[in-house]
């Protein structure tokens, strides 16, 4: 797994790609809270994951915990087949605001 944190029109995109899993998911919560961290709304581009597992959603369940508490927008972004199938499964997909394009995140957020 790798990811990205750059501002993009401001707003924190963090760029996630490969599998989130078990031995990625602190990597993945690190970046996720780093990019709450900025007190700017976060977009999560999730395009390159075509994995993730419990504790892959348990991070990004957390870091839209975090952002609610800070007041900040926390928002998902071109998700995958796969993932879209387990957080929908968790009913998730109904918590998180989920964009089909990262572009119509960023220009809802931004």
């Amino acid at each position: 797994m790798k990811y990205e944190i750059k501002e993009v029109n401001g707003v924190i995109v963090v760029t996630i790609e490969g599998d989130v899993d078990l031995q990625s998911s602190p990597e993945a919560r690190k970046a996720l809270l780093d990019g709450v961290g900025r007190k700017m709304p976060v977009l999560v581009d999730l395009a390159g994951v075509g994995y993730i597992d419990s504790s892959g959603v348990a991070s990004l369940v957390e870091s839209l915990q975090t952002a609610r508490k800070n007041g900040q927008e926390f928002a998902l972004a071109a998700i995958s087949e796969g993932t879209r199938r387990v957080l929908s499964l968790a009913r998730l997909d109904k918590v998180f605001t989920i964009f089909d394009a990262l572009q119509d995140g960023l220009k809802k957020l931004g």
